[in-house]
């Protein structure tokens, strides 16, 4: 049989809720994403917290029993659980994510919990627990392949773009020469920070795992829906109105921040734009950083001219709603998080702004299910609705002083414990045939006497004050530490290693950048209300909210479509399509039109139900023999060795081993080995004093000779194979160009 593989969805199938599931690739368990939505609702992490009975009467927990992590993107949808199921579930498995998605992801659940903190005694993970969470992750660059170890061995993951957001992810799990690839939330289309994803690139994976979020809907021109997007803006300012996006903290806020500068200077406007989260410069700072993982187009910009796209003109960063209340009801966009509206400064926001007709909330994504945000969005939308409106204040008067006798009773209950078990341990060193003896109780006047004789050198008594000592003592002393270091002629001998700083420790100090403890984290303004610790309360207030405001929705969350999810598909061709995270219409709708259009094996497991995606080939591991090798002659290709091997199959102690061939083998064809650019070729050729240059994606050699690639890629939009096609004369100038040409390979 081939590699064994299962799927189970957690969360996030036939319906739109946090992405979570749970791969089986040969018994090593891979949690694919670990989402929550922004209302924290405990229950949907239940299939998580399960707890599993076997048939051998164990009793296990799912989350302990997952080996791995992989997060694709670094949103709540995708990594929002992550800290409660570290801190409550059991989750203990090293994280795997790319450096953006590190960094962007742990922003994220900065700003949510504090946005959390600031109107409720949150209490189901803190920053510490998030700090715990995120130590785990291991960071990988695109492509690169990165082998398991221990139960994993043989397992090779690879994180490659997938567009949508910065840092995000498809991954490709590869086990025995197949493929299992995870693809959601990507996106095809170049974007002004970000490149399309690779995922057409991939071909005949055993196992495509893809979600069908968009299979219903399809998008316009990218251009006339920016147009529309500002002209919609505009329009609202210059009649004197005030506009709020409600964004996420670090995903798609920056593909509108991008797009609002970029307008804004173009057409010199000063309306002000304000980016409004408790780690607004933070994420900006982090993400000036990233131009590696962003488009092309910025990384050229960036080596040509040295600007930075995030170095923001017209965008101001803020923490705090102290700038905005200076503004008035002057007009503004406001980009405030959370996108939900169900907490932090969007939530506000939207409470001040609902009752004037001529402001503007727009949404540039569809609100999570149960949210204020998804409330807003139906046809038609509600003309008033109540929300709680709560913040946190001081504690004064009567209150304050009742909290400090309280800390109080609590600091002495503490200490009482403490020192009961001290003596507790104390009497149990002792062993239990030590008898207690009455502490002595000395008097202030000996007590000074005894003071005065140790001056005049008299007899001193030592004065024991609640000291039991053992039987066994001689008197009382001073601890004492024999010394037992090695030394020579140098002094004393030391190893190294005590003061070698070890890896894992160094990425912890360096995880979270310079600064030290929160400073270095988050925002200096957010970190002061942390580690402020005047003592506070939560006061809350439900109020009607008249919704008088314009309410509108464009679409800006960067996915592909429904048609593109269907070409992109076909182009993949995986033997077997697990579909995921969409409502029950889109999922079904696309797992009609593949199973009736595509020749593939299409499956829609609902959530907790186990789909066996295990291949139907069968891979087999041999062992090349002793005798085969002495006869090999290997040439060096890069890192690797390559060589043309014949050789029989065999067994020997119940293993296959590949043996000398029997009788001599038939010639083989000569073959080519290498991967040859074009531009390298060239190169090459004027190094060699001939007239080269490219012409119609050819290169042309001298007067007459062609050279160009031809192959799967091109004939049939794939990336197999590609072949070299010499065109020209058979002239002396075509034999000289291929013998040169055949130079660049390997002959086997």
């Amino acid at each position: 049989m081939g590699t064994s593989v299962q799927v189970t969805p957690l969360s996030g199938a036939y319906g739109e809720g946090p992405l979570c599931y749970l791969l089986a690739v040969d018994g090593f368990r891979f949690l694919l994403d670990c989402g929550w939505t922004d209302l924290c609702d405990t229950s949907q992490l239940q299939p998580l917290a399960k707890v599993n009975v076997h048939k051998s009467m164990s009793i296990q927990r799912v989350a302990p029993t997952v080996d791995a992590v992989l997060l694709s993107h670094p949103d709540m949808m995708h990594l929002g659980a992550l800290p409660y199921a570290m801190k409550h579930l059991g989750l203990s498995a090293p994280v795997y994510a790319t450096e953006p998605v590190f960094r962007l992801g742990l922003l994220t659940m900065y700003d949510h919990f504090l946005s959390r903190w600031q109107v409720s005694d949150f209490d189901l993970f803190t920053l510490d627990d998030v700090d715990a969470a995120f130590q785990n992750v291991v960071r990988l660059k695109y492509s690169q392949n990165y082998l398991l170890n221990d139960k994993g061995e043989g397992v090779v993951i690879a994180p490659h773009v997938a567009g949508h957001l910065l840092g995000g992810t498809v991954w490709k799990i590869t086990k025995d020469g197949e493929d299992v690839v995870y693809a959601v939330d990507f996106n095809h289309r170049k974007e002004r920070h970000l490149n399309g994803t690779v995922l057409g690139s991939f071909v005949r994976p055993a196992v495509l795992i893809t979600d069908a979020y968009n299979a219903l809907n399809n998008q316009g021109y990218r251009k006339k829906q920016d147009q529309d997007f500002i002209e919609s803006l505009i329009k609202v300012l210059a009649t004197g109105g005030s506009v709020l996006l409600p964004v996420d903290t670090a995903g798609r806020v920056l593909e509108l921040l991008l797009l609002l500068d970029m307008y804004w200077d173009e057409r010199r406007l000063q309306y002000p734009i304000y980016f409004l989260t408790n780690v607004s410069t933070s994420t900006v700072d982090y993400v000036k950083s990233f131009l590696e993982w962003m488009g092309d187009q910025i990384a050229k910009s960036f080596e040509s001219s040295r600007a930075n796209a995030f170095l923001l003109k017209k965008v101001t960063l803020i923490i705090n709603k102290e700038e905005l209340e200076k503004l008035g009801d002057a007009p503004k966009v406001v980009l405030a998080s959370m996108a939900s509206l169900e907490v932090g400064f969007s939530h506000d926001i939207f409470v001040e702004m609902a009752n004037e007709a001529r402001n503007l909330v727009l949404f540039t994504e569809k609100g999570q299910f149960g949210t204020l945000a998804r409330m807003l969005q139906v046809d038609p939308p509600p003309k008033a609705l109540k929300v709680t409106m709560s913040k946190r204040i001081p504690l004064v008067g009567n209150e304050l002083k009742a909290y400090e006798e309280e800390q109080e009773r609590i600091k002495k209950e503490k200490s009482l414990k403490a020192s009961l078990v001290k003596e507790e341990e104390l009497k149990a060193s002792h062993g239990s045939n030590t008898k207690a003896s009455e502490p002595m109780v000395i008097d202030a006047s000996s007590s000074r006497k005894s003071v005065n004789a140790s001056h005049f050198g008299g007899n001193n008594d030592i004065l024991i004050d609640g000291f039991v000592p053992p039987l066994t003592s001689v008197a009382p002393m001073f601890p004492f530490f024999e010394n037992t270091a090695e030394w020579d002629d140098f002094g004393e001998v030391i190893n190294p290693d005590d003061y070698m700083m070890k890896q894992e420790e160094m990425d912890n100090t360096l995880m979270l950048g310079p600064g030290d403890g929160l400073d270095g984290r988050i925002d200096d303004g957010s970190a002061r209300l942390l580690l402020d610790s005047t003592p506070s309360k939560v006061i809350s207030n439900e109020m009607t909210v008249q919704v008088k405001c314009s309410l509108v929705y464009m679409d800006f969350e960067g996915r592909s479509d429904g048609r593109s999810v269907k070409s992109i598909i076909a182009h993949v061709a995986p033997l077997k399509l697990i579909l995921v995270h969409g409502s029950a219409e889109a999922t079904e709708h696309l797992k009609m039109h593949c199973a009736k259009n595509l020749d593939l094996h299409v499956y829609a497991p609902q959530i907790e139900e186990t789909i066996d995606v295990t291949s139907d080939l069968c891979a087999y591991k041999v062992q090349l023999s002793e005798k085969l090798m002495s006869n090999i002659i290997s040439k060096k290709l890069g890192e690797h060795e390559i060589a043309w091997v014949d050789a029989e199959v065999g067994k020997e102690d119940e293993k296959l081993i590949l043996l000398p061939p029997s009788s001599t083998p038939p010639p083989h064809k000569p073959v080519l080995v290498g991967d040859l650019k074009l531009s390298d070729f060239k190169q090459f050729l004027e190094n060699k004093g001939w007239q080269v240059e490219f012409a119609g994606g050819a290169l042309r050699c001298g007067e007459y000779i062609m050279v160009r690639k031809v192959g799967d890629s091109i004939l049939k939009g794939s990336t197999g194979s590609q072949q070299i096609v010499i065109e020209g004369p058979l002239c002396e100038d075509y034999y000289k160009i291929r013998e040169l040409l055949y130079s660049q390979f390997y002959l086997l």
